[in-house]
């Protein structure tokens, strides 16, 4: 889930230095009106995601469920390429199963632009699933980016040129990259024309340019292009079947980057090339240094590859990264090193420990800010999940059981199964790091809705837990005679699933047993606190209000003074479900609305379902019927973007249907639908914009 947006659907900002392309753009433009599928082909550095990102702009207005974009640069493979489509077109892939079938409902009856930006490492089943979509729905248009075709039947393929070389586009690129006015004739016009007009080889001439002059740069290109190719740093295979010429020229600009790059520069563009997603400085440092580059040389030499535009400057949030194309250079350098292996793990390793410093801040007053850092870092967490799969299970099942309930709450639930079921599998490794996995995957399960498995891995996870912290040697658990945080979460997780299959007796018990057996108090890990959280619905669930309220308060004070947010979100939405059953709607709207701040500024969309319908059927019992049609409208619309039917509490789903029938026949059925299907196909966004501005706001 987003923040607010004054549209519907995702597309990235819009590069500022896009400079002619009219002809090209309106081709687009035109097929995207005939056609549903359109894929632009050309060389890498052409501006193919460019031209695509300007295209789907312009074309947004004409799809009333939004124009969603789709980066696959930064896929290893297609094990993940559902679950990468699915969390950009804002499905949280709730459902079970690893193949299309959620993606293709959630998209079958909207009318949506989906962008998949470079597929041509995944042409193959990029070209399955695009079939299987655009078969299950027939609003679907896509627009692709590919240095080749898909091969789908009915493909519209636009190649694209690079700019006319001699033409006043590749000039005036060359001037706004350099940021320099240079007449039409001279240094500038050669250096388009030697270049070819390759938008990304105009644009690490540009930074040469700020360097060192035009005169320079023209005189060093007519070098190195007069060259013989194998004095050009050549070193990319060429398999791309389109312009060979025009591959020769950028590989031959690229080599040129290269070798003005100082030492120190080039080894760092080649480690850097272990990155598949944005990185920092602090994660450059860790993964990159050694010999020559240190804590005191890398940062001069990563200015240095951002100031040649090897490498892009530092978002808002103190972020680089390179484009495709140029981190392939650098990968090739990197295997010619002999380092391939050694910084690949040296990456793994950095993500692992990552993953784990953000497990231990879970429980306090960092736990917001680790949360969006694995979210900010997930596309090298997966990438270092996938190598140590292949080289170190044991370390591959440590790092995934780290982010997994992470990953889980973000609504990358898919992500996290895959991981940790196939580390589970391929790991030898006994005690607290499978019993931790086991206990991620059980959550996993049962969020999906998969309870029966969940039932067998909450069992497994139980006996782990037991041998982890009774049968090994003292100092692994809580010892002998007591149970540990393993041992607490393993009955957390059988409390969880026996709560949301309608056990809360069961729950109750399980939570109760470990936690009158155990020392220490709620505030002593997050195992604890979630037993207990886990009690205080199982109250709820047996009527004991009273008794589940005030221990749910004291919680949340304790929460609200360790800076927990995950607990305390649960336990708004458990305030709100008790003031329901007591006949206090107005409490219950309060608290539904603290639930929905909360799992808004958790980005958990199912967490927003769940609070959307707390909050509807407070409404709805206070006799507020426009609001509560409103707020449930909306919150139809996250459900469905979780690929699930509405779910939740037994109790809830009853007060729900009893309410909401109230109030259907108060305002009428006729009004009601309106309303609800009004918000149903606005913007989610703007719908929860109004459920928490609550009474008195328009």
């Amino acid at each position: 889930m987003r923040d607010t947006a004054s549209v519907r659907g995702h597309l990235p900002d819009e590069n500022p230095g896009f400079v002619g392309r009219r002809t090209e753009l309106e081709r687009v433009s035109a097929a995207l009106a005939e056609h549903r599928l359109v894929t632009v082909t050309g060389v890498g550095g052409v501006g193919k995601t460019r031209l695509a990102l300007r295209a789907a702009h312009r074309a947004a207005e004409r799809y009333p469920d939004g124009a969603w974009w789709t980066d696959l640069g930064q896929l290893d493979g297609e094990r993940l390429l559902v679950a990468l489509v699915a969390d950009s077109v804002d499905l949280a892939d709730h459902t079970p199963g690893t193949s299309a079938a959620g993606l293709c409902r959630r998209l079958a009856d909207d009318r949506l632009l989906l962008v998949l930006d470079s597929c041509e490492h995944l042409a193959e089943p990029c070209a399955r699933l695009v079939a299987e979509l655009l078969a299950a729905a027939p609003g679907l248009t896509v627009l692709a980016t590919s240095r080749r075709p898909l091969g789908v039947a009915g493909e519209e393929t636009i190649a694209l040129d690079p700019l006319p070389p001699a033409g006043p586009d590749a000039l005036a690129l060359l001037r706004r990259a350099a940021g320099e006015d240079f007449p039409a004739a001279g240094p500038a016009g050669e250096i388009c024309v030697r270049l070819e007009g390759i938008p990304l080889a105009l644009e690490l001439a540009a930074a040469q340019i700020r360097l060192q002059g035009a005169e320079a740069v023209r005189d060093q290109l007519g070098s190195r292009l007069d060259a013989p190719p194998g004095a050009r740093f050549d070193l990319l295979a060429h398999t791309e079947r389109v312009w060979p010429s025009r591959h020769q020229t950028l590989r031959a600009a690229i080599g040129w980057s290269h070798e003005l790059s100082t030492p120190l520069e080039r080894l760092l563009w080649a480690r850097l090339s272990v990155f598949r997603g944005p990185f920092d400085l602090a994660s450059a440092t860790a993964v990159c240094g050694g010999g020559p580059l240190d804590r005191a040389t890398l940062p001069e030499a990563l200015d240095g590859l951002v100031r040649s535009s090897v490498v892009r400057p530092p978002d808002a949030g103190g972020r680089h990264r390179m484009l495709d194309t140029i981190r392939e250079y650098g990968a090739t350098w990197l295997d010619r090193t002999g380092e391939a292996g050694t910084v690949a793990d040296r990456h793994a390793a950095h993500f692992r420990g990552l993953a784990r410093r953000a497990e231990t801040e879970w429980h306090g007053a960092r736990q917001l800010r680790w949360y969006r850092t694995v979210d900010a870092h997930h596309t090298d967490l997966r990438t270092a999940l996938d190598r140590l799969l292949r080289t170190d299970p044991d370390a591959a099942l440590d790092l995934v059981g780290s982010v997994a309930f992470a990953w889980s709450c973000r609504g990358r639930l898919r992500e996290a199964r895959d991981g940790l079921e196939q580390a589970l599998v391929l790991s030898e490794a006994r005690g607290r790091v499978r019993a931790r996995a086991l206990w991620a995957l059980g959550v996993t399960l049962v969020l999906q809705g998969e309870f029966g498995p969940a039932q067998d891995v909450s069992e497994r996870c139980a006996r782990e837990a037991r041998h982890a912290e009774y049968a090994e040697p003292a100092g692994t658990g809580a010892g002998r005679d007591r149970p540990g945080d393993l041992t607490l979460d393993a009955a957390a997780l059988a409390g969880l699933l026996a709560l949301t299959t309608g056990r809360p007796t069961a729950a109750d018990v399980v939570v109760g047993h470990v936690l009158d057996a155990a020392r220490g108090g709620p505030a002593d890990s997050a195992a604890r606190l979630r037993c207990h959280l886990v009690r205080v619905f199982a109250l709820t669930g047996l009527g004991r209000l009273a008794e589940a309220r005030e221990r749910a308060l004291r919680l949340r004070a304790l929460c609200e003074e360790l800076d927990e947010h995950w607990t305390r979100t649960a336990l708004e939405y458990q305030l709100a479900l008790t003031g329901l059953l007591e006949g206090d709607p107005a409490t219950a709207s309060v608290h539904a609305r603290a639930m929905l701040e909360g799992t808004r500024r958790l980005g958990a969309s199912l967490g927003v379902a769940l609070g959307l319908d707390v909050l509807a059927t407070a409404l709805a019992a206070a006799g507020e019927g426009e609001r509560a049609a409103d707020v449930s409208g909306t919150g139809e619309a996250y459900w469905r973007s979780t690929g699930q039917p509405r779910r939740g509490l037994p109790g809830l789903r009853a007060l729900h249907e009893k309410y909401t029938d109230t109030v259907r026949a108060s305002i009428g059925e006729p009004a009601y639908e309106e309303i609800f299907l009004r918000a149903l196909t606005g913007l989610p966004q703007d719908g929860l914009d109004r459920a928490l501005r609550g009474p008195g706001h328009a």
